[in-house]
């Protein structure tokens, strides 16, 4: 997966195993945010489901677009959100541990 390194905002799904539990959310800084989640550092659904692997991000120059994507995303049912990620990243990889850093 690219991640274009010119954009502001980022919209990315983080996992704790595949076809695990996932959490979708926005950022103006991702590898920071990653990051927060894999130390623990947000507390509440993440840290209590250990939501750690970066599975998929999209790119967004405008906040507004980023955070319109997130809510559709997080509106989608279930299998629709596998199936994004099973088409991007179908060894459901670790994208931070890919380079995202």
């Amino acid at each position: 997966m690219t991640v274009w390194w010119d954009k502001e905002f980022f919209v990315y799904v983080m996992a704790n195993k595949r076809n695990g539990t996932i959490y979708i959310g926005v950022t103006n800084n991702l590898p920071r945010r990653v990051q927060e989640h894999r130390d623990g550092l947000m507390p509440g659904f993440t840290k209590k489901y250990g939501v750690k692997m970066l599975v998929h991000c999209e790119a967004f120059d405008r906040v507004a677009d980023a955070i319109q994507r997130e809510t559709s995303l997080k509106k989608w049912p279930r299998r629709w959100k596998l199936d994004l990620i099973e088409k991007h990243n179908p060894q459901w990889k670790d994208l931070y541990e890919e380079g995202v850093r």
